[in-house]
């Protein structure tokens, strides 16, 4: 987590390789609700993932 330009909470996510893989998509004004957001997003580890029909089979 960290502080933004405007002083909102935010919060990426990183790989092993230290790549970002996933990032907020939002600023939170306390960081309790930054907190909960990560929260939600490592809960959703087993959602499906949506492709559109044209890419489902892409290589």
């Amino acid at each position: 987590m960290y502080k933004d330009a405007r002083n909102e909470w935010r919060w990426k996510y990183d790989a092993s390789n230290a790549k970002t893989i996933a990032v907020s998509s939002e600023g939170y004004v306390k960081r309790a609700d930054c907190e909960r957001s990560i929260e939600i997003m490592k809960a959703s580890y087993d959602s499906p993932v949506w492709f559109p029909a044209d890419l489902a089979n892409a290589a």
